[in-house]
């Protein structure tokens, strides 16, 4: 028998990536309606497939990917151990530097989830933005580039304006039922 270690911390993508399959649907319709206009010489169904494979791909990939490489920035830059929640650089560091993987402040994680969560939006804002774009570029073939380079910075500001209001909402409630 293994045993399971209740002080693993908590591992983010695991909170991250089941929110983002819920959410994937709104984002692609948030996505389609900040560029249908931009993308004059694409069809509207190849609007919706671009913007689905892209999503899922940067989802499933881009994501998990993302994550991986800043565990391991957090882990090579000393962010493998505690700080501390008993000063103000401790706070900001357990829920910045340690955002991939949060240290388990049992008491703590009522907060700690949903403001890591934020900061974790910002390097997968623009993985999505850099690795979608490339999707697209290759699916939507009618497109001149720089619009569809254009088209994600606009998209994604969209998108991820929605999924940060996402997590102010969930830590509202987080904050409000504590």
């Amino acid at each position: 028998m293994i045993p399971i270690l209740a002080n693993a911390g908590v591992p983010m993508i695991f909170v991250t990536l089941p929110a983002m399959l819920y959410l994937i649907v709104p984002v692609i319709v948030i996505e389609f309606l900040a560029g249908r206009r931009l993308l004059t010489e694409e069809t509207t169904k190849t609007k919706w497939i671009g913007l689905a494979v892209a999503n899922i791909a940067s989802t499933f990939l881009g994501w998990p990917l993302a994550w991986v490489v800043l565990v391991v920035l957090q882990m090579t830059t000393g962010g493998g151990g505690a700080h501390g929640l008993d000063s103000p650089i401790g706070i900001i560091l357990s829920v910045t530097q340690q955002a991939p993987w949060l240290i388990p402040y049992e008491d703590e994680l009522f907060w700690m989830i949903p403001i890591a969560m934020g900061v974790l939006l910002v390097p997968f804002f623009f993985v999505s933005v850099f690795s979608e774009r490339l999707i697209l570029i290759y699916m939507w073939k009618q497109s001149d580039k720089s619009v569809v380079r254009h088209f994600s910075w606009n998209a994604h500001l969209w998108s991820y304006g929605f999924l940060l209001l996402v997590v102010i909402v969930y830590a509202t409630y987080s904050f409000t039922t504590k």
